[in-house]
C-alpha cells in the first residue's frame, strides 16, 4: 500500500508526458518481455490506471484488508501477486503467440499496467470462499460484469480481469487458503 501510495503521488506531481513515459516503459507487454525487462511484471503493478488514483488506493486497501483479515498478509500479498503475475503473463504469453502465429490484432507494444488483475484475482478468491449468498450470487455478479465490460471493450485488460478472475477463483480451491489463521490482537 505504502509503495502504492508512493507511487501515485510521484506520478501526480510529474507532467502528463512524463507520465505516459513512465507507464510506457512499465508496462508488462510483449515487447518488454522479449528484451528482458522482466521487472515490469513487477513495475506495472504499482500503477493506478483507469481511474483516479485515490479510487484505486481505496480498492485496494479495501480488498486487501479484507484478505489479510481473514488469512494474514502473507496470504493475502500471495494472492494478489499470483493474480497480477498470473494475468499479466497468460495475457500477454496469449499475445506473444498471436505475434509468432500472426494472427491479426496483435499488439507488441501494448499498454499493460495496473493493480486491476491483483485486485481482481483477490475480490474472487474472497467471494469464493465467503459465505454462500456471497459464493452463490457475489461471484456470478463480478464474472457478468467483467465479460460485458470484455464484450463491450474488448482490451487487452479486459481479457486479463476474466483470467484474474478465474486464478482468484483456482487460489481459493488452496488448502493453504482455506485453512483459519487465528486473528492475534
Amino acid at each position: 500500500m505504502l509503495l502504492l501510495t508512493a507511487t501515485a503521488g510521484w506520478l501526480a506531481s510529474q507532467s502528463r508526458s512524463e507520465r505516459a513515459r513512465f507507464v510506457r516503459h512499465n508496462s508488462s507487454n510483449v515487447h518488454h518481455m522479449e528484451v528482458g525487462k522482466w521487472y515490469t511484471l513487477f513495475t506495472s503493478g504499482l500503477v493506478v490506471d483507469g481511474v483516479p488514483a485515490w479510487a484505486g488506493i481505496a480498492a485496494v486497501a479495501v480488498v486487501l484488508g479484507l484478505a489479510e483479515w481473514r488469512w494474514g498478509a502473507v496470504r493475502a500479498g500471495a494472492v494478489f501477486v499470483f493474480g497480477h503475475l498470473g494475468a499479466t503473463l497468460l495475457t500477454e504469453g496469449a499475445m506473444w503467440v498471436m505475434l509468432s502465429t500472426r494472427i491479426p490484432g496483435a499488439l507488441s507494444h501494448a499498454r499493460d499496467v495496473g493493480i486491476s488483475y491483483g485486485l481482481v484475482a483477490t475480490g474472487a478468491c474472497l467471494l469464493a470462499l465467503g459465505p454462500v449468498p456471497l459464493r452463490r450470487y457475489g461471484l456470478p455478479a463480478l464474472t457478468l460484469a467483467l465479460a460485458t465490460a470484455w464484450a463491450v471493450d474488448q482490451e487487452l485488460a479486459d481479457a486479463g480481469h476474466l483470467i484474474a478472475l478465474g486464478l482468484g477463483v483456482l487460489a481459493s480451491r488452496s488448502p493453504w487458503l482455506r485453512q483459519r489463521t487465528p486473528v492475534t490482537a
